[in-house]
């Protein structure tokens, strides 16, 4: 076997144990690869080339592998492959001093049970556990809660 193959089975063995560090979790197949290779290439030079050449091979993988662990934490190198987003959404949340229990309001859209409900002119999330309300229907606000309120129809038509 040439020299070359051998210094590519350390260098795949080298690139399976940094994909093992940075892309898959836990112990997988690719660090158990990347060690085998790694160490399989050490041991043919040691084999085919002898004890110094074997020592220099071992002393330069792990020089090199030391060498792209370094490379690869520093900030930059996962900055430029890293997705690069903010969120701007926000929740939206009820204004308690403006929406009080006993309040009345009217369905924007159908509560099936959860839906859009204008109470005092604000426009919040209302819920009506189990009854459906359909759009355009007085509802009273019985429970006012951070992010929605819930509600009951003023007439139910049983």
């Amino acid at each position: 076997m040439s020299l070359t193959v051998i210094i590519l089975i350390i260098l795949l063995g080298l690139f399976l144990l940094v994909l093992e560090f940075f892309v898959f979790p836990g112990v997988t197949v690719a660090g158990i690869g990347g060690f085998l290779f790694a160490a399989g290439g050490i041991y043919l030079v040691y084999d085919k080339y002898g004890t110094s050449s074997g020592n220099i091979a071992l002393v330069g993988t792990l020089i090199v592998g030391i060498v792209i662990l370094v490379m690869a934490f520093r900030s930059n190198t996962w900055n430029r492959l890293m997705l690069q987003s903010n969120i701007d959404g926000k929740v939206e949340t009820v204004k308690q001093d403006v929406i009080k229990e006993g309040d009345e309001g009217v369905t924007v859209t159908r509560l099936n049970p959860i839906g859009k409900v204008s109470v005092n002119s604000e426009l919040v999330e209302g819920r009506c556990p189990g009854h459906f309300v359909d759009e355009n229907t007085s509802v009273i606000v019985q429970k006012v809660y951070k992010t929605y309120v819930i509600v009951k129809p003023k007439k139910l038509n049983l």
